[in-house]
């Protein structure tokens, strides 16, 4: 397995070079805020709503002291905004109450913040060079589970699969080159594997394919 995952990395690299979170931020404030709202939305609307937002919320008091319907309105474009908006202020006032108003940087932590699992834990980690995790969405867990590297559903566990197999080094920019995979080649509905350059590593590929030749 480890062969395999160096050879897809390198493949992936090749094909997505210098590829970054792509949540637009400038602190890690934002970061974690961006985060959370991407939560079943895509980053490209997430950029939309943040860069107003963050012109008239610049701090965790800033949020922590927001008016729900306001801040709802404020990010209203970004789906499920009143639990989005709830979690929001209740995150920062305890960022402001038990942190000093400072984003803490430890899995255990963030965590313990309302609305923020372990996928939007290991988003803001990883932007600020702590891997302590594989960010697992929607991408990750599809492309993962086709190219054979996991049989799981569960985010949790997939994440645990890939963390065993993904050299930890490579775990942040290995969940990255997945969800820029997904997006771009191996989406949900109509996979694009005749053009896919992992293609001959891919369990799922490998299955049409000979099934393919089993009804020729």
């Amino acid at each position: 397995m480890t062969g395999k995952i160096q050879e897809i990395i390198k493949l992936l690299d090749r094909e997505y070079p210098g590829v970054k979170i792509t949540l637009n931020y400038s602190n890690l404030l934002e970061l974690l805020v961006a985060a959370m709202l991407s939560a079943q939305c895509t980053d490209e609307r997430v950029n939309l709503v943040t860069e107003k937002l963050f012109k008239k919320y610049k701090t965790a008091e800033d949020y922590a002291r927001a008016n729900i319907q306001e801040l709802e309105n404020d990010i209203r474009s970004a789906g499920f905004y009143r639990n989005k908006a709830r979690n929001l202020i209740a995150a920062c006032k305890i960022i402001v109450e038990q942190f000093n108003s400072r984003v803490p940087l430890t899995m255990h932590e963030l965590t313990k913040l309302p609305g923020i699992g372990r996928k939007t834990a290991n988003v803001v980690l990883a932007g600020y060079g702590k891997n302590e995790g594989i960010a697992v969405d929607t991408h990750v867990a599809r492309v993962s589970r086709r190219i054979g590297l996991t049989e799981n559903s569960n985010p949790l566990k997939i994440e645990r699969d890939l963390m065993r197999i993904v050299p930890r080094e490579n775990w942040e920019r290995f969940s990255l080159l997945l969800i820029y995979h997904g997006r771009a080649i191996c989406n949900a509905r109509r996979p694009k594997c005749e053009i896919c350059i992992i293609s001959k590593f891919c369990d799922y590929f490998n299955f049409k394919f000979r099934l393919k030749q089993s009804r020729a």
